[in-house]
């Protein structure tokens, strides 16, 4: 079922406990994932970039607004996904990637990535400026955070009328989790109070009021809060509805919104639908598919090393060892313990910090060297029950990597789909 995210809301006062899958990935295999998933359902794909991630200068994939935009779109063509299912969101838009440097200079670049956004044709847009920037506390009170919220949605507002782009709608809000998920185990998880939601909501409306932004902030939809749920690199907090009662019931004051949860991955089934039943009807995913992603094409790798003569043993696993080894920014800080340890969770960490390096030459030359390896061999069922039986269906015919590895993420795709009741 097709939803419109500005919809949800009031789909949520009648009574129906309706969600939206929010896809945080640029994977190209993990994006014709959603993508197929929404052709064959007919249902909303929301697909989210992160500022960090994508951004006016690039980010981390070396990708502009404009840039991912048109990824989606011609992925989109290669799925057959009809665009208007398509919903393009930006998360975390704020100074992060710039918060180094002084606030003023911070602001100016999260303004400029902000314009990028919405004249790219991003109409959802997720206000972050909840981090300190150089010189000031790591944690900002709510009131700068709603002032500089409010700067970023002006500019928005401002994009969309000059490029002729719909109105966007924005989700607001302080208590964010860490992006990716905690780099330690995890004991329990405190939903954020009624109080501090309903105060991050009311301080708000006074900044996007003083500054002349009413109808932007008619189109805030969403508030992000912490229903109890995260995940570190060896265990996840699962959600736990009776410690968020109070929370999900001050929707009741707030009818005009409903909660975005972030870091829902590895939730499963019945935790994702009893969030959104209560008012977490915006669930964010992301590490999630790309583990599926790794897990399918690991489990290649060990295929092809058990059945192509001249493979070797394990390549595309020796591939990234490497490479995370030679480039250890994206994990160092995050893994912790012995070097057995450490290993472990370069390859199999629930944060999946292994996602960071897909994209480069390597990697990508590793993936070709399986993708030939195994193209049209027929792979005995009894090594597919050994490393991949979701892939089962696939010993009868001949073997494509690509193909087994989107059916492979995409069943969590399902799981969150059946969650959101779409």
């Amino acid at each position: 079922m097709r939803v419109a995210i500005e919809d949800v809301p009031g789909l949520h006062r009648e009574g129906k406990k309706i969600g939206v899958t929010s896809v945080c990935s640029a994977h190209p295999l993990v994006l014709k994932a959603a993508l197929r998933h929404g052709r064959e359902t007919g249902t909303t794909v929301l697909i989210e970039a992160t500022c960090n991630q994508v951004n006016h200068l690039g980010g981390y994939t070396g990708m502009t607004p404009s840039d991912f935009a048109a990824m989606v779109k011609a992925l989109a063509a290669v799925e057959q996904c009809p665009t208007e299912l398509i919903v393009l969101g930006g998360d975390h838009l704020g100074p992060n990637p710039w918060k180094d440097r002084p606030a003023e200079e911070a602001m100016a670049q999260a303004g400029t990535m902000v314009d990028a956004y919405v004249r790219a044709g991003f109409r959802k847009i997720h206000l972050d400026a909840s981090m300190g920037c150089a010189g000031e506390p790591a944690t900002l009170d709510d009131h700068t955070v709603a002032e500089r919220a409010a700067r970023m949605a002006g500019v928005a507002e401002q994009a969309a009328a000059q490029s002729g782009g719909a109105s966007p709608v924005y989700i607001i809000g302080t208590e964010v989790p860490p992006p990716g998920g905690a780099d330690h185990a995890l004991d329990a998880i405190t939903p954020t109070s009624p109080e501090a939601a309903r105060q991050t909501h009311a301080i708000h409306a006074k900044a996007f009021q003083a500054a002349g932004l009413e109808s932007a902030f008619s189109r805030v939809i969403g508030l992000v809060v912490q229903p109890g749920v995260e995940f570190g690199n060896q265990n996840v907090i699962f959600y736990d509805r009776t410690k968020a009662s109070d929370l999900a019931a001050t929707l009741n004051t707030l009818p005009s919104l409903i909660f975005e949860a972030h870091s829902t991955d590895y939730q499963g089934e019945r935790p994702l639908r009893e969030l959104v039943e209560d008012g977490f009807a915006i669930l964010k995913v992301g590490p999630e598919l790309t583990f599926k992603l790794r897990e399918a094409l690991y489990a290649l790798d060990l295929i092809a090393s058990d059945l192509v003569p001249f493979y070797g043993q394990r390549p595309l696993y020796q591939a990234m060892e490497e490479l995370m080894q030679a480039a250890p920014k994206n994990w160092a800080s995050h893994y912790h313990g012995s070097d057995a340890d450490k290993r472990t969770l370069r390859h199999y960490s629930y944060s999946d910090r292994i996602r960071y390096y897909w994209a480069t030459p390597q990697a990508r030359a590793a993936c070709d060297r399986l993708f030939d390896a195994l193209k049209g061999r027929k792979v005995p069922v009894t090594l597919f029950l050994q490393h991949l039986p979701s892939a089962l269906a696939w010993a009868a015919r001949g073997c494509d990597v690509e193909e087994i590895a989107i059916d492979h993420v995409q069943r969590s795709i399902e799981i969150y789909a059946r969650a959101c009741g779409t």
